[in-house]
């Protein structure tokens, strides 16, 4: 729910929640196949499972038109995923999106968000940067070639 004065709720995803979230999930990768010859991860997550385990964070109503994926590590926030439903897009909720992950890991006592992207979306290495992530290395996982972020979070700061 959204309004001119407020930002978008964020709320954890519940079972209710699975099919929107693949077909979100599905609909912000799916132009990606293409480009990098293989199925993005996301794509192929078992997005029951991590609704279950409480990785999921849903926006929209009365349809989810936006989520994360995050998991607690040990000394970081890993943001498995984020994705927006193209019909959304030009809302701000990408960016309200990861303002909430930041949120998250502060609130969780976490110092720094990690992430990573294909090498082949280059729309998120132009993205990520503006947002305060850094690159930490380049590697091959698999069939993908990954450029791995981070973004050190100042206690209290949003």
């Amino acid at each position: 729910m959204t309004d001119e004065r407020h930002e978008p709720v964020i709320r954890r995803a519940t079972a209710a929640d699975v099919p929107a979230v693949k077909a979100v999930t599905d609909a912000a990768y799916h132009h990606y196949i293409a480009r990098i010859g293989v199925v993005p991860a996301p794509m192929e997550a078992d997005h029951a499972a991590n609704v279950a385990a409480g990785r999921v964070h849903v926006t929209g109503e009365p349809d989810v038109v936006g989520l994360v994926v995050v998991e607690a590590r040990d000394d970081h926030l890993f943001l498995d995923s984020i994705a927006v439903h193209p019909e959304a897009h030009g809302r701000g909720l990408g960016r309200r999106l990861l303002a909430f992950v930041d949120e998250h890991a502060r609130a969780l006592g976490l110092p720094e968000v990690r992430l990573y992207t294909n090498a082949l979306m280059w729309e998120n290495q132009e993205l990520y940067p503006r947002y305060g992530y850094e690159v930490v290395e380049r590697r091959t996982d698999g069939p993908y070639d990954r450029v791995h972020y981070r973004k050190r979070l100042a206690p209290g700061a949003v």
